[in-house]
């Protein structure tokens, strides 16, 4: 059985990093997906606050398991050139912050256009930031999510395919949220997984539940990771309260069955669930 490795995105506790930061202390969480710091999206900041982000990361002893970037949450008709240059930020930050891992998307498709009369278009742009990427040792990491090219498992199949060095993050709810069944979509992409995010759905509407609640097949899955012996990295990404920062996650619709007191109240309950199951198959 493999032991796993455990990340998140804090910001989802709290905008403040010194917060995110005690939230991953909390729930002995080692590793951080860095999206949102101080109400300031990651590839926004500044040298200077990037060199305070390192030495409170350095302080608190939390690792960087990637850069959570919106590389990716553009229009596949929007222009390319300045959101590459975006890209090439978010190499210089990884580097910065000790990562090897860029997570990203493949472009949002025009409502009602057939994907597919952009798959060239999309593998072009995709190829040139993937070998931007490895040729300084970072890794482009693409997540499945609605309303993009990669956001089914035909098409999610197709990219990888085609660009083989892309790394494969798989995202049980995305999916649910898409029409897709999580459990045949792990069977199909699991030799290619890098990482997965912990967020679970329900089918009959979409909606955001704790790991282990939804239509997910979570247990399932994590069990047969286990099972493999290979090292995996579980990165949580609740999504069951409206932090802060949610209405600049273009195209995500984010629906909760629940309400919670507070934004540290609900990372909790998703760590603990997350937890709970991992107990299960230890």
């Amino acid at each position: 059985m493999t032991q796993f490795t455990l990340s998140a995105f804090a910001d989802e506790a709290s905008p403040e990093f010194d917060r995110q930061i005690a939230a991953l202390h909390r729930k002995h969480i080692p590793l951080m997906e860095i999206r949102g710091v101080d109400g300031k999206g990651i590839l926004d900041l500044t040298d200077e606050e990037l060199d305070v982000v390192e030495k409170k990361l350095a302080a608190g002893n939390i690792g960087i398991s990637a850069i959570g970037s919106p590389i990716g949450k553009i229009g596949i008709e929007d222009d390319f050139a300045p959101h590459f240059e975006k890209f090439k930020r978010a190499v210089e930050i990884a580097k910065k912050l000790h990562t090897t891992r860029i997570r990203m998307f493949s472009f949002y498709i025009p409502e009602g256009k057939n994907p597919e009369i952009y798959h060239d278009t999309v593998i072009e742009r995709i190829q040139k930031m993937v070998d931007y990427g490895e040729a300084n040792d970072v890794h482009c990491c693409h997540e499945n999510e609605k309303g993009i090219y990669g956001d089914t498992l035909e098409r999610v199949e197709k990219l990888h395919k085609a660009i083989p060095v892309l790394r494969c993050v798989f995202d049980p709810a995305n999916y649910i949220q898409c029409g897709d069944d999580p459990a045949v979509n792990f069977k199909a992409l699991a030799p290619i997984i890098d990482y997965m995010h912990i967020k679970d759905a329900l089918f009959k509407d979409g909606s955001v539940v704790p790991a282990g609640e939804g239509d997910g097949s979570v247990p399932s899955i994590l069990k047969a990771l286990a099972e493999t012996g290979k090292p995996y990295m579980l990165t949580l990404e609740p999504h069951l309260y409206d932090f802060s920062g949610l209405q600049n996650l273009q195209g995500e619709d984010i629906l909760h069955k629940r309400v919670y007191k507070d934004a540290d109240e609900a990372f909790d309950v998703a760590s603990d669930a997350l937890h709970d199951i991992l107990k299960t198959i230890e």
